[in-house]
């Protein structure tokens, strides 16, 4: 990438060890993590049920600066989980830069959305949930707290966000 809004370096694999040079500032680590958001597609979502069973898949996003909004159906494991704990965590990136968002989540019925919004997320992820037949529905994260790191270096200072409010 060119321009000054890409990230400090690109993500394009696994980080060096030991001779990198050195834990990024927290407003890179902002800006980087906000760059990810803004650009990748997919997140892992994280949840829990009522009983404590943990699940974990792989969902489309789009980040409109404030929110994440995801979809799935309403009677799978995930749908149910964030429907009743109303709380998910959320993974970016690859375990040698990653971006962990613990959000307080929203249920939303399919319909309940703008067409704008949900035009958006369609453009943005590929897939538009409104047109299967299975039932889906909307998920809109806020993130209460965020954590980015690449490596044993980092991990001082990880928190971006706390409380819902950034830090840097």
């Amino acid at each position: 990438m060119t321009g000054s809004s890409a990230p400090a370096s690109e993500n394009t694999g696994p980080r060096p060890g030991p001779t990198c040079a050195g834990p990024r500032p927290r407003a890179v680590r902002r800006r980087d993590a906000e760059h990810r958001l803004a650009h990748d597609v997919d997140v892992w979502v994280a949840s829990a049920s009522p009983e404590g069973t943990p699940h974990l898949v792989p969902l489309s996003f789009d980040w409109d600066g404030r929110t994440l909004l995801m979809a799935t159906p309403a009677d799978s494991p995930t749908g149910r989980n964030l429907t009743a704990r109303r709380t998910a965590r959320l993974a970016l990136g690859h375990t040698r830069d990653v971006c962990v968002i613990d959000g307080e989540a929203e249920a939303l019925a399919i319909d309940a959305l703008p067409s704008r919004q949900g035009d958006r997320f369609a453009e943005r992820t590929g897939f538009d949930p409104r047109t299967l037949s299975t039932r889906y529905r909307w998920f809109r994260v806020t993130p209460r707290r965020i954590q980015s790191w690449r490596e044993a270096d980092e991990l001082t200072g990880r928190e971006l966000m706390r409380d819902g409010r950034w830090l840097a």
